[in-house]
């Protein structure tokens, strides 16, 4: 988000060198610099001991495309912890380990995403109401199920990060 008014006060922000940050919305006011600010969320590629990963089907995102758990990041919680927090909740699972994959740049929402590997004993998925279908599938065949690979889609990078570390390729 790109402030043009003061959220504390109201005023217009006028524009003020912020040392090596350039010109960076100001309130006169306040005497406070507005950064641009944007949400977080965590996403999760879930695997089990049998190699097989946790797809969703989530109808308001696609009914043709599977995805891997996800959520904003609430204020005063760590990125693992929402990881942790959205996989139970999304799926009913408990993480036995979770490994960071990096962050990623979702632009068309303007959301940083803090990419992980969790990795989970096999159960029976447990969906909440967020989560229209869930299964677990073979690493071999989530490429060809989850959204196209493009800039923004955390879940390929990830993906692949696994694979190589798994597999080798």
């Amino acid at each position: 988000m790109h402030y043009r008014f003061c959220p504390e006060c109201g005023t217009k922000l006028a524009y003020k060198k912020a040392g090596d940050d350039g010109n960076v919305p100001f309130c006169d006011v306040c005497s406070r610099f507005w950064f641009p600010s944007f949400s977080c969320c965590s996403i999760v590629m879930v695997v089990n001991e049998d190699d097989e990963i946790a797809l969703l089907t989530q109808l308001y995102q696609s009914d043709k495309y599977k995805c891997f758990v996800a959520g904003y990041i609430t204020p005063g919680e760590t990125a693992e912890e929402a990881a942790v927090r959205e996989v139970r909740e999304e799926i009913g699972l408990e993480l036995d380990r979770l490994e960071y994959a990096g962050t990623y740049w979702f632009n068309a929402k303007e959301i940083l995403m803090h990419g992980f590997i969790g990795y989970a004993s096999k159960k029976d998925l447990i969906l909440s109401s967020e989560v229209d279908a869930a299964e677990w599938v073979p690493s071999s065949q989530v490429e060809g199920v989850i959204f196209p690979d493009r800039p923004g889609n955390a879940m390929h990078p990830i993906y692949r990060q696994y694979m190589l570390q798994k597999h080798g390729s």
